[in-house]
């Protein structure tokens, strides 16, 4: 079950940044997180921290819960 929720977060996240034109280099400085981080984020490789939730999600302008709900 938990590996479902990695993949609808790692997907949120990929769909915001492309729809707002960045890179991952982007959401990285925007974050202040590592362009490999994000990579693995967005390849589901990371089980993410809340800290580092919350930091993308206010990058991306978004609540946090916009990141994981269904």
């Amino acid at each position: 079950m938990g590996h479902k929720i990695l993949k609808r977060f790692s997907d949120k996240i990929r769909r915001l940044r492309k729809s707002r034109g960045w890179t991952q280099e982007e959401l990285a400085v925007r974050t202040g997180l590592h362009r490999t981080y994000i990579g693995s984020i967005e390849r589901c490789e990371r089980n993410v921290s809340l800290i580092n939730v919350e930091k993308i999600a206010d990058a991306l302008g978004v609540p946090v819960e916009a990141l994981v709900k269904k």
